[in-house]
């Protein structure tokens, strides 16, 4: 061994035997826990950057929000008008064969008033029944109490007696309901 090699053991073994070895490597240790803290500091974002990126990602999330809202507007406002401008489609489709059965009555040059009036009967029923099938159902009146949620009284009929005191007599003009909901409130006379 070297001189130098000797010399470097030999002061180990002495920094051991008096306790300096301890305190050379606490001061290693102090300087490695102060390179720790600094990296660690650094690495720590400022906390006004990680404040500016999170306001940046809610104007983002904002601006899309609010974009997607006047979408949904101009979309819902577009489906409304085509609502409205072709709403009846449905309707006027289902009424058309019976405008068909009305124009082939009209270009027929029968005579026989019993013809005629079985067509028109024919074509009334058929009417009704497509009107049934959007929902549409007359109000029955015959034998009724009054009841102002689907009548009109547009007379009094005095002197019907106690058993015809508030219900209808005569039904003046037929009341309709569409799905439950009165359209037409039947005109009907009431017992007095």
């Amino acid at each position: 061994m070297s001189k130098k090699e000797n010399d470097k053991i030999e002061k180990e073994k002495l920094d051991e035997v008096t306790g300096n070895g301890d305190e050379v490597q606490e001061e290693k240790a102090d300087e490695t826990d102060e390179q720790i803290d600094s990296e660690e500091q650094a690495e720590e974002p400022d906390p006004l950057t990680v404040a500016q990126e999170e306001i940046e990602s809610l104007k983002d999330k904002l601006l899309r929000t609010i974009a997607e809202f006047d979408n949904y507007k101009k979309r819902t406002l577009k489906e409304k008008a085509e609502l409205i401008l072709n709403g009846g489609e449905k309707t006027i489709t289902a009424i058309l064969p019976v405008l068909d059965d009305f124009e082939r009555a009209l270009s027929d040059n029968t005579d026989d008033p019993a013809a005629i009036k079985e067509g028109m009967e024919l074509i009334f029923k058929k009417f009704l029944k497509t009107l049934e099938n959007m929902g549409v159902k007359k109000i029955e009146t015959d034998d009724k109490d009054f009841d102002v949620d689907f009548h009109e009284a547009v007379a009094m009929v005095p002197g019907m007696g106690d058993d015809k005191k508030g219900k209808v007599i005569d039904c003046i003009q037929t009341g309709y309901t569409l799905n439950d909901k009165v359209i037409r409130h039947a005109k009907v006379a009431v017992g007095q």
